[in-house]
């Protein structure tokens, strides 16, 4: 099973892993707290973790699943939220 890692340096980062969490929770099975979050997203179970100066996402791609399309839907989505921060994408890699 192929894994991503996307990292942002962030002092928000606990802000935005919650509202990643809270956006995708409308649609698939999510748990979170301040620092760690979990989100059953579609092309792969996928692990937020948040401390004071980065937010981190770790993705396990289901068979199948573009690695492509995963990096840009968690960066557009984490553009909405981060926007004040000059986000421009995570910086990814390939597992």
């Amino acid at each position: 099973m192929a894994s991503l890692t996307g990292t942002f340096e962030t002092s928000n980062a606990s802000k935005y892993l919650q509202q990643l969490c809270k956006h995708f929770a409308h649609k698939v099975e999510v748990h979170y707290d301040n620092e760690r979050g979990f989100a059953a997203l579609g092309f792969g179970p996928t692990d937020f973790e948040a401390d004071s100066a980065r937010i981190r996402i770790k993705v396990k791609l289901n068979d199948g699943s573009d690695a492509l399309s995963a990096k840009q839907m968690i960066d557009a989505h984490l553009e909405r939220f981060a926007f004040r921060d000059d986000f421009e994408g995570m910086v990814w890699s390939e597992n």
